[in-house]
């Protein structure tokens, strides 16, 4: 394995860590609402939500590189529209996981729960992004989407 791309995946693997481990600081940055942030951090939400985060961004980016992985899908564009899907679909999974899960203990934000998910649209994207860059290297086909080596 080539060193340049073996330190990509460990420096992808470790930030990606990094966001589930600290994710209840990193959402909080982002909003925080004393009732809601209670509930998350009191309920263990706030680290669902990092994994499903991570598992849609990193899930993903492997379609991408290596079930896709076709010459007539390699192109920037095309790798922006998984990022775009993932973009949507990860606040959306958040939102109905989280918004599900504090009803079930009685308890009513909702429109707290959408303001959340606003922060997890903008980590989806990223996390998609780091897992791009940490597994692009071995596509056979896709390996410099979206750019160039």
């Amino acid at each position: 394995m080539d060193k340049k791309k073996g330190l990509y995946l460990v420096l992808g693997i470790v930030a990606t860590v990094a966001f589930g481990v600290f994710s209840s600081h990193i959402f909080e940055l982002m909003f925080y609402d004393n009732n809601y942030s209670n509930a998350m951090y009191n309920y263990g939400v706030y680290g669902i939500m990092a994994m499903i985060t991570i598992a849609i961004a990193w899930g993903a980016a492997a379609l991408f590189y290596y079930v896709v992985n076709s010459v007539k899908f390699d192109r920037w564009y095309h790798w922006l529209a998984v990022c775009a899907a993932v973009t949507v679909v990860t606040p959306v999974v958040c939102y109905l996981v989280n918004n599900s899960m504090l009803e079930s203990q009685g308890l009513d934000l909702g429109t707290q729960a959408v303001d959340f998910e606003i922060a997890n649209f903008i980590w989806a994207p990223v996390l998609f992004t780091v897992a791009s860059f940490s597994m692009r290297w071995w596509s056979s086909n896709c390996r410099h989407t979206p750019f160039p080596q």
